[in-house]
């Protein structure tokens, strides 16, 4: 090897600080600070360039050095960029926040799923029924933590989507096996039965604002579904995920505004005379426990929105000051709390209100059915209209990712980005196969209790598999041991849940249904 003098390794150029291509591109920078160094004496690229280290150098070498060091603060070490990501809707622009976070995570995680909690806990009763939300609620956001700490775990690699995460953790063709059908059964079903609910909530208002004057040739079922896909196909055609923060917000809104309304108009009013708050019995021990299973399913299923962690986290620039972890999880904080404050009086209001004579179809149905004579009729309207609006906004956040799958098909065989014509040819041909499912499946959106076993370990239980796979904490340690219990309880509710949900469609017959269009 050559002998250089040692001056030769240092002697980089006084060049002032600009902004590097790194930065400039909108497909990620660095990964964030392992977990556990906050404290100032924890090691960093620059922690070796300290005031005890510049005090014997000249003024040059010290003002090269710094200039370094702020070089190195700003990019921290280099990022493999993937061109393809400046071209999808997901990775398109990084300019998220912690305020976009707590929108899209609050649009994601609050939706039709918790008007139906209290038909589960018309199985559970009140203990259990509190119980199992409670301990749902803490596991999920645990698991909510993991995946936005993974998302920059590797050094100079940001996992921007659930699969690709699954694939660092699991392998490549397990990581996909196990991943890619929950995310896209998530995304597709969701969408699906947000055509459902918001078609048929649409024929709702529309009856109720209406009265008897405008039944003379009304529009069917299947004719407010269509509706509502086109509005669904309007909106779609905002670009990337960050350009429907505003959709976002008003889902938010939305969601929070008729999650108080049906609660608060349910419990303000008369409950009805033969209310009962016994569990429903059931004809034999076996039917009993996969009620019970289907009523933990329904439970799982209100936790929703773990795929899209990954994703909405994608939209946040990061630098080695400023790691997209800070704001996604302040965001995430935000939104959780909100979320709590939706399900928990929801669940509770609504079993107090009408106990075990709760409709399948959940709170609003039951607010539709014993109530509709004695609530004002514009109070009512509204309720349903907002259940639309914030329909409208979670399919454009769930429909996200298959928006991005679509894309990256076409750019990784073209290796040009969508034209807009292409691009809004993907979100109609996917709007419309949305619609002919819940037309050729109209018991979808029932479906509670099955979609939340079947997707349970995405929200439940892989995460806390790729924390041990990803992270190796100490083998037998308290950490190792208690994400591989957690995990594997996932798994096993999971089945269980499956088993419960698909019983209960078996032995009612599919039918059942949030609304009974005529």
């Amino acid at each position: 090897m050559d002998e250089r003098p040692e001056t030769e390794l240092i002697s980089i150029p006084a060049t002032p600080r600009v902004s590097t291509p790194e930065i400039q591109t909108p497909s990620g920078q660095r990964s964030p600070r392992p977990a556990g160094q906050k404290s100032s004496t924890a090691w960093t690229p620059t922690s070796f360039i300290s005031p005890r280290f510049l005090s014997p150098i000249g003024t040059p070498m010290k003002k090269v050095l710094i200039n370094m060091k702020g070089y190195l603060e700003e990019v921290g070490h280099l990022t493999k960029l993937n061109p393809q990501d400046a071209w999808l809707p997901i990775t398109e622009s990084r300019n998220g926040n912690a305020h976009y976070a707590a929108f899209h995570n609050l649009n994601a995680g609050v939706g039709f799923q918790a008007l139906v909690l209290p038909v589960a806990f018309a199985f559970l009763g009140w203990s259990w029924g509190i119980l199992s939300l409670t301990i749902a609620y803490c596991w999920q956001l645990y698991t909510l933590w993991i995946l936005v700490q993974l998302h920059e775990a590797v050094p100079g690699k940001r996992y921007n989507r659930y699969v690709e995460l699954a694939q660092a953790a699991f392998g490549e063709r397990l990581g996909v096996w196990l991943a890619l059908f929950p995310t896209v059964y998530l995304s597709a079903g969701t969408a699906t039965a947000l055509i459902l609910i918001g078609g048929e909530t649409m024929k709702l208002f529309f009856q109720i604002v209406c009265g008897p004057l405008c039944s003379s040739n009304p529009l069917t079922t299947v004719e407010w579904y269509l509706v509502f896909t086109s509005l669904c196909i309007v909106l779609s055609q905002l670009p990337n995920l960050n350009s429907i923060a505003g959709l976002s917000l008003v889902g938010a809104i939305t969601a929070i505004t008729y999650s108080t309304m049906v609660w608060v108009l349910s419990v303000s009013q008369q409950r009805p005379p033969t209310i009962s708050y016994e569990p429903l019995s059931m004809p034999s021990s076996s039917a009993a426990l996969f009620s019970v299973m289907n009523a933990l399913g329904i439970v799982a299923f209100a936790f929703r929105g773990h795929n899209l962690v990954l994703e909405i986290q994608a939209t946040m620039p990061s630098t080695f000051k400023n790691p997209a972890h800070v704001p996604m999880w302040r965001g995430a904080k935000v939104a959780y709390f909100f979320i709590a404050m939706c399900l928990f009086p929801v669940a509770i209001g609504g079993f107090w209100a009408y106990g075990n004579l709760m409709p399948s179809g959940g709170i609003l149905n039951a607010l539709y059915a014993f109530q509709s004579h004695s609530i004002p009729r514009g109070l009512l309207a509204l309720t349903f209209l907002l259940v639309v609006f914030n329909c409208l906004s979670s399919f454009q956040i769930y429909s996200m990712p298959a928006f991005d799958s679509f894309e990256a098909g076409y750019t990784s065989r073209t290796n040009r980005p969508c034209s807009i014509w292409v691009r809004s040819g993907f979100r109609v041909f996917y709007g419309f196969v949305s619609f002919f499912i819940g037309v050729a499946l109209p018991f979808l959106s029932s479906l509670a209790g099955l979609l939340g076993g079947l997707t349970l370990p995405v929200t439940f239980a892989y995460p806390c598999f790729m924390w041990v796979l990803i992270k190796r904490p100490p083998k037998y340690s308290f950490n190792w041991y208690f994400n591989w219990i957690l995990g594997w309880l996932g798994v096993a509710f999971s089945l269980a849940f499956s088993i419960g949900g698909i019983w209960s469609i078996v032995n009612n017959g599919l039918k059942l249904k949030f609304f009974k269009p005529n």
